[in-house]
């Protein structure tokens, strides 16, 4: 007796162990090939049809699993797609054997939902009453394309890139447009400096790994090319971190599969060499700033593709750095942009980020996309206090709008559930109790004028409060319904101002 009870106690001990051990294996598989380049995302954050028909044959690539149906150089011409071997994404062999890549993917496929809640927008939203609406007509051109857009206070206008790559500028005083430039194609950044003006350019603005982006420098008929062969840059600043006299230049590569972190430093000559600060894929601003009260500006940097982080990249001698990850987010977050604040008044900088990009492979509404407020504990250790929901929130500025004292925010939606909520495009945040993250929300409700893109906010009007503007870009990268798209092709709106009636 005492023989076939244990027998029967090996035997049980075996089948557990074999349980566990598959188990075990799954999840090891998972952990170890989803979270080798990002943080492992969770798998309930998307449903089933996602995962099966656009992350996992995308993943597979990754890992070597290359079939006819699922080739990642289909369709892309020649040139791509030798720019994409030579980023070595995707392994030539497979790196996981197929046995183990089918039970990875049986395992996600049987833990994923069916489908993913979009949980609504709990907080109470009334109409927008802190600012009067003004929309800007430039041009007698409908539709609109605008891939840059920045407030000069010291000219007294606004300047507008576009997809084309037409620069322009409104006049505040006159109200009035007028063309500067052309400068190729999709315009990402500018400035004017007395009669020299900086553009970049982020060449093809649709996801590619060909570097056609660049810098140029234009004064009169003259231009000169600062530095050509960027990939894709998005977001461009200038300043002198050594205190040499000399600005450098700091340009966020976002890139597609690859991407970088790159800092231009003029020589002797004037000419620029580059040094590549970040390497990863998705850079998408840059605020500098001295994060270790050492006496020199540092960068903190946000990654928006892959995997999704802020960085500080800190600022040691002879324009050497070091780099730090201080926050990191789920690969399927979608980050968007930041702002460097001090939320609660304690004499460190606090970051607030958004989430909401929409335009990949996983086009669902997602109950993790909104703002985040992270607070800084004086270490630059952060954590993250409030989560406003908001889907597909793609930008946010952090002002005090009604001067009180605290900090409101301005948040815009390029994604939103268009179905449902197609007027919190534009959400502002009125804080009235900044310890208990208690705000009063309102947003805009006319969302037939465009689809906006971009927002800045300044004093525009001189008048001792800031106001906002918007900028449209009526691309459809994503479904809409068939209402919008025929409303925005037929629009002659390109901005649209919020002036905060304060005073």
């Amino acid at each position: 007796m005492a023989i076939k009870s244990a027998f029967y106690l090996i035997l049980l001990c075996l089948i557990v162990s074999c349980n566990t051990e598959k188990r075990s294996k799954e999840i090891v598989l998972y952990e170890t090939y989803c979270a080798s380049c990002h943080l492992a995302p969770n798998i309930n954050d998307l449903p089933k049809d996602i995962w099966r028909d656009n992350v996992l044959p995308d993943m597979g690539a990754r890992l070597g699993i290359i079939t006819p149906e699922n080739h990642p150089y289909y369709k892309y011409s020649f040139n791509e797609q030798i720019a994409i071997i030579k980023t070595g994404i995707y392994p030539s062999r497979p790196i996981i054997n197929e046995e183990d890549w089918e039970q990875l993917v049986g395992y996600i496929i049987s833990m994923a939902p069916d489908s993913v809640v979009n949980n609504p927008i709990k907080i109470e939203n009334s109409e927008l009453s802190q600012f009067n609406t003004k929309p800007v007509t430039l041009d007698s051109i409908k539709g609109n394309l605008y891939t840059f857009i920045k407030i000069d206070t010291l000219h007294q206008q606004i300047l507008i890139g576009n997809r084309r790559g037409v620069l322009s500028s409104y006049d505040l005083k006159t109200h009035t447009s007028s063309d500067i430039g052309n400068f190729d194609l999709a315009i990402t950044d500018a400035r004017i400096i007395g009669d020299s003006i900086f553009v970049t350019n982020m060449g093809i603005m649709d996801p590619n790994e060909i570097p056609r982006g660049k810098v140029v420098l234009k004064n009169g008929s003259a231009t000169a090319v600062l530095q050509d062969s960027l990939h894709r840059p998005v977001h461009t600043l200038y300043i002198d971190l050594n205190n040499n006299g000399n600005e450098e230049i700091i340009i966020s590569e976002f890139g597609n599969l690859k991407g970088k972190l790159t800092l231009l430093e003029k020589d002797e000559y004037g000419f620029y060499k580059n040094k590549t600060l970040l390497n990863v894929p998705g850079t998408i601003r840059v605020i500098a700033k001295d994060m270790n009260a050492d006496g020199k500006q540092d960068l903190v940097v946000m990654a928006a593709q892959g995997d999704e982080a802020i960085y500080i990249v800190y600022q040691k001698e002879n324009l050497t750095f070091d780099v730090e990850k201080v926050i990191r987010f789920s690969p399927v977050f979608g980050s968007s942009w930041f702002e460097l604040v001090d939320y609660n008044g304690d004499g460190f900088d606090d970051i607030i980020t958004v989430n909401g990009d929409n335009a990949d492979k996983s086009m669902i509404h997602k109950p993790y996309h909104g703002m985040r407020i992270h607070l800084n504990d004086g270490n630059n250790q952060f954590t993250e206090t409030f989560f406003f929901p908001l889907n597909g929130a793609t930008r946010v500025i952090a002002n005090d709008f009604d001067k009180d004292g605290d900090l409101d925010f301005a948040l815009l939606s390029t994604f939103p559930d268009y179905e449902k909520h197609p007027d919190y495009n534009v959400v502002y945040l009125k804080n009235e109790d900044s310890a208990n993250y208690t705000f009063i929300s309102e947003h805009f409700a006319d969302i037939n004028m465009g689809r906006w893109f971009l927002m800045d906010a300044a004093d525009i009007d001189n008048d001792g409060d800031d106001d906002l503007v918007l900028s449209a870009l009526n691309y459809s990268f994503t479904p809409v319904p068939k209402h919008f798209k025929k409303v925005w092709k037929e629009s002659y709106t390109d901005l649209l101002i919020l002036e905060n009636k304060l005073h």
